[in-house]
């Protein structure tokens, strides 16, 4: 490795940051992370933390699950790589297929089409939505309906039917035919609305207009996340979901639920669609997948949505589309390893208590510091924090304020994400007691500099 001033002299000189401006990266330089075990990271100069991100909420089991590493290193003396274009396929891809189906059996996905991450994943389910209409002999069911707030990966289809003008704006025009309904966030929706329950209903009613409004007939799918993710950790009421599914039932509409995030335990369910009850047409996954150890991931298929396509013969269901690591074999070695190792484990159980003991802190902080408006969780290892500059107003904070947070808690021992004025918390789901009392207390020292 090159020495520390090198490293930090160059990290901005040839390369670009994904979600950043790059003179943000030139003014500000970034953490250079260096090296991690367990739940922890270690930077350049030494310092440890508890990474309460997770990585990117993907490092379900930490960074030192061994069966992982070993079943890559396997893998890659054994084969490294070969194409499942078709005529060709490779034995892990098969096996892995197998798994997952069991896996997904109670959320009635049967198929898996492999690709490599969430976005992949994403446009997987929206290209094969509208294949599956045109199949039917419904062609003009091409729109896309969504959430606000909602996040769903950064390809032009997924940037499209995102609801975060953070991630729209300076790539417009984007696809057409994706329109937008108010997500159930209660801390701040059109309706001003804090009732859970009600909010759920009005935003359920907006979806029905918006459906006779564009027409039932043009309409391919709507997606979702079973918990909103990027958009600020967003759960809606335990009615929302189903509401939704019951929506779309009746009008012959797709569901996606994109379940990049909340699948594998993150909400202390196996999957965020298995929390409320619902079985969707597709799912979304990667991230936790392989414990992030390998880019991969998988849009899961419902079993009707499948016949349909298995039993056509007039060449419409012929999928012209997919990826050059689709199925690839070190990715799916990894993911089989890394699902053995996640249900025996249990991740699922323990992100639930975590999550509690989390939730729990940070409404304690909330109760501490006039700096947090709101605070979001109570499912799983997902929460987050909202900044205010005026709680009665509920006047966001200067941009400045999250980040000195950010910076002070990583000094006090944990790593911490920022979201437009969102403090989110995604850790690794083999957090113990002891990890999240060290984040809480990191936390409680950032908001104390303000």
């Amino acid at each position: 490795m090159k020495d520390s001033n090198y490293l930090k002299a160059n990290n901005a000189r040839s390369l670009w940051h994904p979600m950043t401006a790059p003179s943000d990266s030139l003014k500000n330089p970034p953490v250079i992370v260096t090296g991690a075990h367990g739940v922890r990271i270690r930077d350049l100069d030494g310092h440890e933390v508890v990474d309460a991100v997770g990585g990117l909420w993907n490092v379900n089991l930490g960074y030192s699950c061994q069966p992982v590493k070993d079943a890559i290193a396997r893998q890659l003396d054994q084969l490294p790589y070969y194409s499942t274009f078709r005529g060709t396929t490779n034995d892990q891809v098969i096996e892995l297929a197998e798994e997952l189906r069991d896996f997904f059996a109670p959320d009635g996905l049967t198929r898996a089409f492999f690709t490599s991450g969430g976005s992949d994943s994403v446009e997987t389910a929206l290209r094969l939505a509208r294949q599956y209409h045109k199949i039917r002999g419904e062609a003009g069911r091409t729109k896309f309906l969504s959430l606000k707030k909602g996040y769903h990966g950064t390809h032009m289809g997924g940037a499209s039917v995102n609801g975060n003008a953070n991630f729209r704006t300076q790539y417009e025009p984007l696809l057409p035919g994706c329109f937008h309904i108010p997500a159930p966030y209660t801390y701040r929706n059109p309706f001003n609305e804090a009732d859970p329950a009600r909010l759920a209903q009005m935003c359920l009613q907006a979806l029905e207009d918006e459906i006779a409004f564009q027409g039932t007939g043009t309409i391919a799918a709507f997606i979702m996340e079973p918990i909103l993710g990027a958009g600020g950790v967003i759960p809606p009421h335990e009615s929302f979901m189903p509401g939704v599914a019951a929506l779309c039932r009746k009008n012959g509409i797709l569901l996606i639920a994109d379940e990049v995030i909340t699948a594998f335990g993150r909400t202390g369910a196996w999957t965020g669609s298995r929390l409320w009850g619902v079985q969707p047409d597709f799912a979304c996954t990667a991230k936790a997948i392989t414990n992030a150890y390998f880019p991969f991931g998988a849009t899961m298929i419902a079993e009707g949505v499948a016949e349909m396509f298995e039993r056509d013969e007039s060449g419409k269901a012929a999928i012209g589309h997919g990826y050059t690591y689709s199925g690839h074999p070190v990715g799916a070695a990894a993911a089989l390893a890394c699902l053995a190792e996640t249900k025996r484990q249990k991740v699922n159980e323990n992100a639930a208590a975590r999550g509690r003991e989390l939730h729990e802190g940070l409404l304690a902080l909330q109760a501490k510091h006039a700096a947090i408006g709101d605070v979001r969780g109570g499912h799983g290892l997902m929460c987050a924090m909202e900044l205010v500059a005026d709680r009665a107003t509920k006047r966001p904070a200067d941009k400045a304020v999250p980040g000195k947070v950010q910076q002070v808690a990583y000094e006090a021992g944990a790593m911490v994400r920022v979201s437009g004025p969102n403090i989110i918390l995604s850790p690794p789901l083999v957090l113990t007691s002891a990890d999240v009392q060290i984040i809480i207390a990191a936390l409680d020292k950032g908001f104390a500099s303000l």
